[in-house]
C-alpha cells in the first residue's frame, strides 16, 4: 500500500535476500523508514527489548515510586472527531476508524527509566525522542510461514468476569471481527492458505496504575513464490496495520488525517528484527513522545457504528499507563 518510501524498502529486500541482520522502524505514514545493520544500532544509541533480540544490559533497581499523571482533552474536545468519524461511518466511508489522541503527561522517571522497569514483549526506547512498551506483535516470519497477532477490545480487569465480558460484548466483537477479516485479506496479498489459527483469546496486561484484559486472534498463511526472502516488499504491501487505521484502509486513513489534528509519527507505526532467517516485528503503541522537553502520551482505540461517546473516552484514557510493578 505504500509507495513514497519504495527504495528503503527495496533496500530491505536487498538486505533480507542477503539474510544479513538488521532492525527497522516505519511510521504510520510509511514516509519515514528507518534500518539499522547489528553495528549500527548500538551507534545510534538505540535500545531494543524483543523476544528475539534484545540488546540491553540489566538496570538499576528503580529507587523511586513511580508517578504518572495525565492532562487528557475533555470529554467535549474529544467528541468533536469522534462525532465527525461517526458521520463518515454512516455515510459509509468507514466501518471501522481507529481514533487516537495525543495526552500531556508528567512524570518522575526518565525515557531510559520508563524503557527499563517497564514490563512489555516489545520494548524500544530512541533517546531523546520516544519510548514504547507494546504488547500487540504485527507480524512473525518462520521459516517461511507469516502469522499475525490483531489485537483489539480492551477491559479493565477488575470487572467482574471481565473475560467473559469483553468476549462477548457486541461492540467489541464486531470491532475484532472486522480487524480479523481485514488482516485475513492483507495476508493473503503476500501469501496463501491463510486462515485463522486461534480466535479471540485473550491476553492479560498487567499495569502501575490499573491491569487489563485485550483480546487476540491468530492469523497465518504460507508466502507466495514471489516474496520469499524480501521483507521490505511484504511490509510495504501489508502496512499500515489494520488493527491501528480501520477499514476500508484507504478510506479510513483520510478520516484519521482530517480529524486527529497531530502527527502519528512513528506511533502506530510497526518496528521489526530480522535476524538473518526469521522476522518478528511488533505495532508501536502504547507510546510515549517527548516534544520540546513535554512528554505526550498517544493513545485511542476503534470506533464503530455501536460505540459510545463515554466508553470510547475512558478506554483512551485507560491506556495511558506505563506497565511498571
Amino acid at each position: 500500500m505504500f509507495s513514497a518510501n519504495t527504495q528503503k524498502f527495496l533496500e530491505m529486500d536487498e538486505l533480507s535476500l542477503q539474510k544479513v541482520p538488521f532492525f527497522f522502524i516505519i511510521d504510520f505514514s510509511g514516509n519515514h523508514v528507518e534500518i539499522y545493520q547489528e553495528n549500527e544500532i548500538t551507534e545510534k544509541g538505540l535500545l531494543i527489548d524483543f523476544q528475539t533480540f534484545s540488546n540491553i544490559n540489566c538496570a538499576e533497581d528503580l529507587d523511586k515510586v513511580p508517578f504518572l499523571k495525565s492532562y487528557p482533552e475533555t470529554l467535549e474536545d474529544f467528541q468533536k472527531g469522534f462525532d465527525y468519524v461517526q458521520e463518515n461511518i454512516h455515510l459509509g466511508n468507514s466501518y471501522l476508524t481507529n481514533y487516537t489522541r495525543k495526552t500531556k503527561i508528567e512524570t518522575n522517571l526518565s525515557l531510559e527509566e520508563i524503557f527499563y522497569h517497564s514490563r512489555a514483549k516489545y520494548k524500544v526506547l530512541y533517546p531523546d525522542f520516544f519510548v514504547f512498551f507494546s504488547p500487540e506483535t504485527f507480524v512473525k516470519i518462520i521459516d517461511g510461514k507469516i502469522s499475525t497477532y490483531p489485537m483489539k477490545g480492551t477491559i479493565d480487569a477488575s470487572i467482574e468476569n471481565a473475560a467473559e465480558v469483553l468476549k462477548n460484548d457486541q461492540k467489541e466483537k464486531a470491532e475484532h471481527y472486522t480487524v480479523v477479516d481485514l488482516l485475513r485479506n492483507d495476508l493473503s496479498i503476500v501469501a496463501d492458505d491463510v486462515m485463522v489459527d486461534k480466535f479471540q483469546y485473550i491476553d492479560f496486561l498487567k499495569t502501575h496504575q490499573k491491569n487489563l484484559f485485550a483480546m487476540s486472534s491468530e492469523i497465518s498463511g504460507k508466502i507466495k513464490p514471489e516474496f520469499v526472502g524480501k521483507v521490505g516488499s511484504i511490509m510495504q504491501q501489508i502496512l499500515p496495520a489494520g488493527s491501528i487505521l480501520g477499514a476500508p484502509k484507504p478510506k479510513t486513513r483520510d478520516i484519521i488525517l482530517q480529524t486527529e489534528g497531530f502527527e502519528r509519527g512513528f506511533y502506530t507505526g510497526i518496528c521489526g528484527w530480522f535476524d538473518g532467517e526469521n522476522l518478528d516485528s511488533c505495532v508501536m503503541i502504547r507510546f510515549i513522545e517527548k516534544d520540546n522537553n513535554t512528554l505526550y502520551f498517544k493513545s485511542g482505540g476503534g470506533i464503530t457504528h455501536m460505540s459510545k461517546l463515554e466508553d470510547e473516552y475512558q478506554e483512551m484514557k485507560n491506556k495511558i499507563y506505563v506497565p511498571i510493578h
